[in-house]
């Protein structure tokens, strides 16, 4: 097993750990040794694991790491991301037992992905870096996913959408099929996407427009 480390201490970060524990159920994988978190003390714990400490004790770790992320904001994981400077720190993809492939020869992504239970995906897809499959999400035939993207649980894809960098998918929203969602974008929960967003904005509705603040 190799050693894995959970960067975020908050409540998605204690569901990861979780999902580590039924991923050792089936197959044992993983050696999980705790968590990194900015905002949390170093030595204090939660019910999973120890706080062994922020950015700092990351960068200075001086033995072969696995670093899952479990934060939900696509601009806090990219600063990470960036700032993980160590040669001894890997990112693995992290893929619940139970996701569905419906055809896993036509199915490709990149690293440090995270695919939480219940999730289904078809065939023809490419899955970048970094992207946050938050639960019971199902990912439509032909289908680009980039980089840096949360999509949270019971979210629909429909097929030959094409998604950018640094999006936020809130629960239960739906983007239409051929839709193209660029760079930055929000979209509310339970909203519909109908037409190609405009990157930067936040979107709200059935179907969904932007909403300023």
């Amino acid at each position: 097993m190799k050693d894995i480390a959970i960067y975020g201490a908050g409540g998605f970060g204690r569901e990861v750990a979780c999902l580590l524990r039924i991923i050792n159920e089936k197959e044992l994988t993983w050696n999980f040794i705790g968590f990194f978190d900015d905002g949390k003390e170093k030595g204090s714990s939660n019910e999973y694991g120890e706080i062994l400490g922020g950015m700092e004790e990351v960068n200075a770790w001086t033995t072969p790491l696995s670093i899952v992320i479990a934060i939900g904001s696509p601009h806090i994981v990219e600063r990470i991301v960036n700032s993980i400077q160590n040669p001894n720190v890997d990112f693995p993809n992290v893929i619940a037992p139970d996701t569905i492939f419906l055809d896993k020869s036509h199915f490709s992504m990149g690293q440090g992905n995270l695919i939480c239970t219940g999730c289904l995906f078809s065939t023809n897809i490419q899955i970048g870096n970094f992207n946050c499959f938050n639960g019971f999400i199902t990912v439509g035939h032909d289908v680009c996913i980039g980089n840096f993207n949360s999509i949270m649980p019971a979210v629909r894809v429909s097929g030959e959408v094409k998604i950018g960098e640094r999006n936020f998918f809130g629960v239960g929203s739906t983007i239409l099929q051929q839709v193209k969602v660029g760079y930055d974008t929000v979209v509310g929960a339970n909203s519909l996407i109908i037409r190609k967003t405009k990157d930067g904005n936040t979107y709200m509705g059935n179907p969904a427009s932007i909403v300023k603040y």
